[in-house]
């Protein structure tokens, strides 16, 4: 068995955090169990939808203690809305009125929970490492740490740690890399744990999210690219590039949004084939598996966490060459770049 060691386990009061911490425990290590508060009563209204930011963080927290005492593990809880509010909410705000795309759980990620926390955490207690009941595996080579994609591609979440640095990761843990979902809930169904069977998270946000950019309204028109007007729209921070579904402007051919336009308050739409890019420039790389370079860096693309990565592509001085096409490249998204094996050798932000 490897070394013992403790164990700072970041606890949301689902499932996964908890196998996470119960399999560490099992392993010999020394646990405690660590979560976040970032929901501040009257701020915002929230709704029901099973999300890491809403009204129900209460009773989150609670499940999270009552697992730890369970487990026989310390636990402790510590105030970090205030940043959440800075450095995600802010963001996610001024993205979607600027008319890009965020990604607030990319940020939240590098900022919070693998940030801040540990970071309070560690004032409070000594612990070695710091994990997480994230789906991915991390890996080393040649001196350096990187994300890689989980054992169960369906659950994968390596695409929102892309942005993690190297001192994180040194000290990253994440149990569940090489286990299925199914696993996880077999392992807790068996060890009786009350949070077996509950809904995974499907948002940043339980509520609606335009509550968070908190605009009035506006109406602006719904453009072709040769600027024919197809229709009109309440606001453009209400689309993303990509979309089809919600525009409005009738049968006939599918129209996809393949640009925004905040100036004009105009969402820019084209056929299928016009939404598709062969080249985009990213910001802020954050290198991981790969030393940073200017390039050529050849691999395979993910720019939204669903699927598989696409490819092969080349990423050189910040532009990525993808000669088969990729469809509805996002602004503000992230695009990360894995190799072969499903190892994160860099991510940035599409600019």
């Amino acid at each position: 068995m490897a070394r013992s060691m403790k164990v700072a386990v970041g606890l949301s009061g689902g499932v996964d955090s908890a196998v996470a911490a119960l399999m560490l425990k099992r392993a010999g290590h020394e646990v405690v169990g660590v979560t976040m508060k970032l929901w501040r009563e009257g701020r915002y209204k929230g709704g029901d939808r099973d999300a890491c930011f809403g009204p129900g963080e209460a009773e989150d927290i609670a499940a999270a203690e009552a697992f730890a005492a369970r487990l026989g593990i310390g636990f402790s809880v510590f105030d970090c809305s205030e940043e959440y509010e800075r450095a995600v909410l802010d963001y996610f705000r001024a993205e979607r009125s600027a008319g890009r795309t965020p990604n607030p759980c990319v940020v939240c990620n590098r900022r919070l929970k693998f940030g801040l926390l540990p970071e309070m955490a560690a004032r409070q207690m000594d612990f070695d490492r710091f994990a997480t009941g994230h789906y991915v595996r991390r890996v080393a080579s040649r001196g350096r740490f990187a994300a890689a994609c989980a054992m169960d591609a369906a659950k994968d979440q390596s695409y929102f740690l892309w942005n993690l640095t190297q001192d994180q990761l040194s000290r990253a843990m994440f149990p569940l890399g090489e286990s299925s979902k199914a696993d996880v809930r077999r392992i807790a169904r068996e060890a009786g744990l009350p949070m077996a069977e509950k809904p995974d998270s499907q948002d940043f946000y339980s509520g609606d999210a335009d509550e968070i950019v908190g605009r009035e309204d506006a109406q602006g028109r719904i453009v072709t690219l040769d600027g024919r007007q197809l229709g009109t729209h309440r606001g453009f921070w209400h689309y993303t590039v990509g979309q089809r579904q919600g525009l409005g402007i009738g049968g006939g051919t599918p129209y996809y949004v393949v640009r925004i336009d905040p100036c004009r308050n105009e969402v820019v739409v084209g056929r299928r084939e016009e939404a598709i890019s062969e080249m985009f420039a990213v910001r802020d790389l954050n290198w991981q598996g790969a030393e940073p370079t200017d390039g050529p860096v050849e691999g395979f693309v993910k720019i939204r966490s669903s699927g598989a990565p696409r490819g092969p592509v080349t990423l050189e001085r910040g532009i990525v060459h993808a000669p088969d096409g990729l469809f509805g490249v996002a602004p503000g998204q992230s695009a990360v770049i894995y190799s072969a094996e499903g190892t994160i050798l860099c991510g940035g932000i599409i600019a």
